[in-house]
């Protein structure tokens, strides 16, 4: 299974999104949005600016 993005609504009837991996585990979530359209734009911005993103370490 592929890793896909979840939109659903929150205890407080906001929506939100989360990032599932193949194996079904949650890798990631996202802040809360009024609308449910915003949860779905708020995803898709993550998942551009993902392709691109690099990994940086940072030391305490």
């Amino acid at each position: 299974m592929a890793a896909k993005f979840e939109i659903y609504p929150d205890a407080k009837g906001e929506y939100r999104f989360r990032l599932k991996a193949g194996n079904g585990e949650v890798v990631a979530t996202g802040q809360a949005y009024a609308s449910k359209a915003g949860a779905i734009e708020g995803a898709k911005a993550v998942q551009r600016a993902a392709a691109a993103a690099t990994i940086t370490e940072v030391e305490k």
